[in-house]
């Protein structure tokens, strides 16, 4: 059943006191469709792996999706809504050719199918942050460096490497939804599958750097712990002004982390 039809049979039901509340049938119904989704599109919907042909088509959709709007990119004005930004269209295409990544396509008609949403994984190995970090200061990008250099430190002074003495680590780097299809538990499946996908390669360990409040809470979820924090308020340089003034409700990084036991029974392995 569509998403409008089901609507339509929740207001008119008998039993259905909606009109009681005072509140508009219109908010109602955008209650609903936040509630359930559109049943429609999850009716079509498939969750493939990544490959490295794939690559323009991903950053198709996070140009589109996740550039200009994801909390520390919009705090350091990195690029404008569908446009391009190199420096960070390369970190996602080395991140796509670990091939370790996974998204959700709408498969509507035959033959035509729409990237809906992306989950960006890799391998992070010790001594890979340490290097990222000393390439920073010949990026050319200063909005760039202004939130990788936090995010690199970041790493390095709470090193998960050390405390859980592992050779490496599922890194889950980017996690996209298209604005139209939120609301539909697409982010959460993806998780939910990179987390599959990890298990499946063998990792011990997985871990994910989330700076909005939304993706904080979908890792939590899928069991991910917090490991450190940094408010971004007191993220500042030499003159105590805040280098990334990101919106509320958006307030501090989490590094979070999954570990996986050999034994572990809570999630079982699914074909990609």
């Amino acid at each position: 059943m569509g998403f409008k039809k089901l609507a339509r049979k929740i207001l008119n039901h008998p039993g259905f006191r909606g009109r009681a509340t005072g509140i508009p049938r219109s908010k109602i119904f955008i209650t609903i469709r936040r509630r359930f989704g559109d049943c429609s599109c999850c009716d079509t919907m498939e969750y493939q792996m990544i490959a490295p042909e794939h690559s323009e088509q991903v950053l198709e959709h996070l140009r589109r999706n996740f550039f200009a709007d994801e909390p520390l990119n919009k705090a350091a004005g990195l690029c404008q809504n569908g446009s391009s930004c190199p420096a960070l269209e390369a970190h996602c295409a080395e991140a796509i050719q670990h091939r370790m990544s996974v998204m959700a396509v709408d498969a509507k008609e035959k033959g035509a199918c729409k990237i809906v949403g992306v989950v960006l994984n890799g391998i992070l190995k010790p001594g890979d942050t340490a290097k990222a970090l000393s390439k920073l200061d010949c990026n050319d990008d200063a909005d760039f460096r202004k939130i990788f250099d936090l995010l690199h430190r970041h790493n390095l002074k709470h090193n998960l490497f050390e405390h859980f003495d592992v050779d490496c680590m599922f890194d889950v780097r980017i996690l996209s939804v298209d604005s139209c299809y939120r609301g539909q538990g697409i982010a959460n499946e993806l998780v939910k599958r990179s987390v599959a996908v990890a298990r499946k390669n063998g990792f011990r360990l997985l871990k994910a750097d989330a700076t909005g409040i939304f993706s904080q809470k979908i890792f939590r979820s899928h069991g991910f712990e917090v490991f450190s924090e940094q408010p971004y308020s007191k993220y500042t340089d030499e003159d105590g002004k805040v280098i990334l003034p990101v919106e509320a409700p958006h307030i501090k990084l989490q590094q979070l982390y999954k570990a996986i036991c050999a034994g572990d029974q809570d999630e079982k392995k699914q074909s990609l």
